[in-house]
């Protein structure tokens, strides 16, 4: 009878941690980033040895949230865009107007040129699989680029990823930073941070 008390009792403190844990986590989320995150059916995961930051208005690209790493080698912003809130200005008669799913790969070029300082930006898809299984997406890639003095005036260097899930939302996620090898693993530790849902 102790026994089963005991266990009973771990059992309602491993509950009530993660509640709390949970509670912290959403409490850190700004209530237009929750939003955005239920419109586009995403889910996002508080990577650890992170600190939220509050979004800092740029003409280049609007986001909804970041974090920031302890050491502040590393800053990571996530811009999200479902696919309900997208207009398309369209007036050429002779032809329909681009339907939202068939936009994102233009909108990622776009995106890395409006980004970037110019010159170099080496790009790359992932392939079915690997979208799928990093971000539960139907498509997916990332771009490098020479940080604009727009986007940002602490960081040089930059690593935009960007999702897409067909009749949902484009999501993008902007890595900072100076040092890439300095990074690296953090910032492949933090791509499942941002994850749809179904």
């Amino acid at each position: 009878m102790t026994f089963k008390l005991k266990c009973v009792h771990a059992w309602w403190l491993c509950c009530l941690i993660l509640m709390v844990a949970v509670g912290c986590n959403n409490k850190t989320l700004s209530k237009p980033f929750q939003q955005r995150l239920s419109e586009a059916g995403l889910t996002f995961t508080a990577p650890q040895g992170f600190n939220p930051m509050p979004p800092v208005a740029n003409p280049l690209l609007p986001y909804e949230h970041a974090i920031r790493s302890q050491d502040g080698k590393l800053e990571t912003r996530y811009a999200i865009r479902p696919l309900s809130r997208v207009t398309i200005d369209y007036s050429d008669p002779h032809n329909s107007a681009p339907e939202p799913n068939h936009l994102f790969n233009m909108l990622f070029a776009s995106l890395v040129e409006q980004l970037s300082r110019g010159g170099d930006t080496p790009r790359r898809e992932y392939t079915g699989e690997q979208a799928k299984e990093l971000f539960n997406a139907d498509w997916a890639a990332a771009a490098v680029f020479d940080v604009s003095q727009q986007l940002s005036l602490d960081y040089s260097q930059g690593l935009l990823v960007a999702i897409h899930k067909n009749d949902q939302a484009d999501a993008y996620m902007v890595y900072l930073f100076n040092s890439y090898p300095e990074v690296k693993q953090r910032i492949h530790a933090t791509l499942p941070s941002l994850r749809f849902n179904n």
